[in-house]
């Protein structure tokens, strides 16, 4: 999966368990509250990973060209 597309996916259940918690506290469902809370982690993470998927790429290609300038 590319470093956008873990992004784009992270982003989404951010959002949405955040929905979700608000749902819950709005009819008073603390196991809805929880799973948006599980949902926002997850896309907390999704997002990291995306964003360590870049700063390895970018690292990559910082070294390849130091390389290619010997």
């Amino acid at each position: 999966m590319s470093s956008t597309t873990d992004k784009i996916k992270g982003y989404t259940n951010d959002a949405v368990g955040n929905v979700k918690q608000g749902v819950g506290k709005l009819v008073g469902s603390e196991k809805l509250q929880a799973e948006g809370a599980a949902q926002e982690l997850k896309g907390e993470a999704q997002v990291a990973v995306g964003k360590t998927k870049d700063a390895i790429k970018d690292t990559s290609n910082a070294v390849n060209d130091k390389i290619n300038k010997i």
